[in-house]
Parts: structure tokens; C-alpha cells; sequence
């Protein structure tokens, strides 16, 4: 950030590939529809509770038509952004000295939240080797006997890597043998390339519900992250656990909010397909320009990341400084997202394809 501010002073055009915020606007429709709810008295109130039965209703019909998963209306609650689902669900199941199994480099509310429950984090690296996967064999087993909960993330925040159906199988035997909550995080399932490719949910799996949750949010399929909004759902004894905590710390979210949700997962969802399309003609961009260069890139199937190895005799820092002092490009460094990050960087796919062309001719013009 100080170096950002300084590059900025000097009058440095900045291409900023660094945070993961959309810069689509939210579709017209759906604004349309928050301009109407915001209207109605009704929805001036409280919202207390696991969220509107309307938007309850919308989500367990849009797992069923997406993933063929059948949900209860008790197996869904409304969240404030699945980022505040996430953060608040150790509240309600990690005791001090309980171990949370964290994938690494990953989400940093994933440890945040167990460092605020006085919980042991343990971190699973994810290595290239294994295809970005957590390898739970090498778990020992004094860690498993005091592990409660344990986080995945498909598609993965930063490496861009979706999971195959025998994970997930493996996954819930695993959670079962050993008594640990499983929280999927799925914010990106809906930022994929390739329709014959498209990323699994974990509740799709026979066992998922006896032993777990997954967290969606609307922030990044409908360029929704400001207005706060995503649901939690499968166990119903998980999800009303993360209800009582919330019931203890917030309000729920806005009922006008709510409505406009609706509205995003019960209409067409052209403006999702038209995002994808877009995003992809950005990945080709910047994976196609940056191997042309000599980088070690592979193309990522799902999420609007791209994460690449940095160039040899360089650290994640390093490369990240030289980027921004040469080029006046913000990317994020792997190690930034924990130790087996080092070595990467991350890119998002958050500017135009002139930019990112443009981001790829001036990393060209560095001397490495």
C-alpha cells in the first residue's frame, strides 16, 4: 500500500491486478429491482432471522437446477457476505485449543477467525504437486484428535484450482471418521470456462449434509460484492449453529438486499454467462501474453485468478516490487497468503483487455 500511495504521488498510471473486486457493474435488473424493494415500508424494519422465505426459497431452487442438491428451508441461512458467515462460524464451534485445518496459501479469514476463538490453526499446504489440494493423508494424528472444523476452497482462492468428485468423496469419509465440520467455500463456482468443466459442490457428494456446510455469496457472480450479500447452507445443526451466533452479533441483512437476490438467482442468467465470457477473453489475454514471455503459467479453469510462478532469482516480494516500481502494476504476492504461496504471484482479471495488454507490454519491457 505505502508503495502503491508513492507510485501514485510520482503520477504513475496504475494497473491494479491486485484485489479480487469485480469491476462489472451489477446487471441493470437487479438494481432495478433493489430500487423498488427500497421502497417498501416493510423492509425499513429489522430483518431478524435466517433470511426472507423468498430468498430462502430462490437459493434451494437455484442448488437444485445447478447441482441437483435438494435443500430444506432450515438447511439455508442469509448471510451478510459469506466472508461474515465465515469469519463468524468458529463463534460457534471452536473452543480455546480446538484446531481449525486451514488450506494454505488461502482466504486470511479463514485463520483470522480462529485466531479471534483462541483456536490452533494448522496449516494444509497446497502444492502444485498435488494439484492445489490439501493432502489429509499427512494430517498427523494428535492434530486430528483436537480438529473440529477444516476449510476448503474450490474453485481456489489464489491458485485458481477446481477439485475432482474422488476429493470430495475422500473429503467427507474423512470428516466422518474424525468428527470435523466441513465449511466449503464456494464464492467462485460460478466463474468457470468451460461448460463441460463446470466446478462440483461439495453438498452434491452422498454424506455432504451429515457433515457439513458450503458458503456462496452474490458478490462475485452478479458483481455484487458491495451490496453484502451470500447464505450458508447444507447440515441444518451447522447452520442454525452460525444463525445463533449471528442472532448474538447482527440483524440479518436488509430485506430490500434480500428481494434483489431474489431477483439475481430466479431470473436469466445471461449476465452471468456474459461476465464468464468476458473474463475468459481477459484470461486468454494476460495467461497468452504472460507465456510468450517466458512465464510459468498454467490456465486456470474456474475463478478470475491467475497464478503464476515468478521469475527465477526473484521472491513473491520481490517480483510484486519490481512489478509496481517498473511497471506501475499491482499484483499479490503467494507468500502474502501464506508460506507455500512463496515462489507465485496472483493476478485478477479485474481490468479491461487493453489493460491487460498493455499490463503484458510493459512486463515486457522489464530486465529481469
Amino acid at each position: 500500500d505505502r508503495k502503491k500511495k508513492e507510485a501514485i504521488k510520482r503520477g504513475a498510471d496504475i494497473i491494479s491486478l491486485g484485489v479480487g473486486d469485480p469491476d462489472l457493474p451489477t446487471p441493470d435488473h437487479i438494481i432495478e429491482s433493489m430500487q423498488e424493494s427500497v421502497t417498501k415500508p416493510a423492509n425499513h424494519q429489522y430483518p431478524f432471522g435466517a433470511g426472507l422465505l423468498s430468498y430462502r426459497k430462490s437459493i434451494a431452487e437455484w442448488y437444485k437446477k445447478r447441482f441437483k442438491v435438494d435443500l430444506s428451508l432450515d438447511e439455508i441461512c442469509a448471510l451478510i457476505g459469506s466472508k461474515e458467515g465465515i469469519g463468524h462460524m468458529h463463534l460457534g464451534f471452536i473452543n480455546p485449543g480446538d484446531v481449525v485445518l486451514i488450506p494454505e496459501p488461502g482466504y486470511p479469514v479463514y485463520n483470522t477467525g480462529t485466531i479471534f476463538t483462541a483456536g490452533v490453526p494448522y496449516f494444509m499446504p497446497l502444492l502444485e504437486k498435488n494439484g492445489f489440494l490439501p493432502d489429509l493423508d499427512v494430517i498427523p494424528a494428535d492434530i486430528l484428535k483436537k480438529a473440529k472444523l477444516i476449510f476448503i476452497n474450490y474453485p481456489n482462492n489464489p491458485t485458481a484450482a477446481t477439485a475432482p468428485e474422488k476429493f470430495y468423496l475422500k473429503l467427507i469419509e474423512f470428516a466422518r471418521k474424525d468428527n470435523i465440520i466441513i465449511a466449503a467455500d464456494a464464492a467462485y463456482s460460478e466463474i468457470y470456462y468451460d461448460e463441460n468443466e463446470k466446478p462440483l459442490s461439495f453438498l452434491e457428494f452422498p454424506g455432504a449434509k451429515e457433515v457439513g456446510v458450503e458458503f456462496h455469496s452474490l458478490s462475485k457472480t452478479y458483481n455484487m460484492t458491495g451490496w453484502r450479500i451470500g447464505w450458508v447452507c447444507g447440515n441444518r445443526d451447522v447452520v442454525a449453529g452460525i444463525a445463533k451466533v449471528k442472532d448474538n452479533y447482527d440483524s440479518g441483512v436488509f430485506q430490500a438486499v434480500q428481494e434483489a437476490a431474489v431477483t439475481a438467482l430466479t431470473s436469466s442468467q445471461k449476465c452471468v454467462e456474459d461476465a464468464r465470457k468476458i473474463y475468459k477473453e481477459r484470461r486468454d489475454a494476460l495467461v497468452g501474453g504472460l507465456q510468450k514471455l517466458g512465464w510459468e503459467v498454467n490456465l486456470p479453469k474456474a475463478s478470475f485468478y491467475v497464478w503464476t510462478k515468478v521469475p527465477k532469482g526473484y521472491t513473491s516480494s520481490q517480483t510484486v516490487s519490481k512489478l509496481l516500481e517498473e511497471a506501475a502494476i499491482i499484483c499479490t504476492p503467494g507468500n502474502g497468503m501464506g508460506k507455500s504461496g512463496e515462489g507465485y504471484v496472483r493476478f485478477a482479471l479485474t481490468v479491461s483487455v487493453p489493460r491487460i495488454k498493455e499490463a503484458v507490454e510493459r512486463i515486457g519491457k522489464i530486465r529481469w
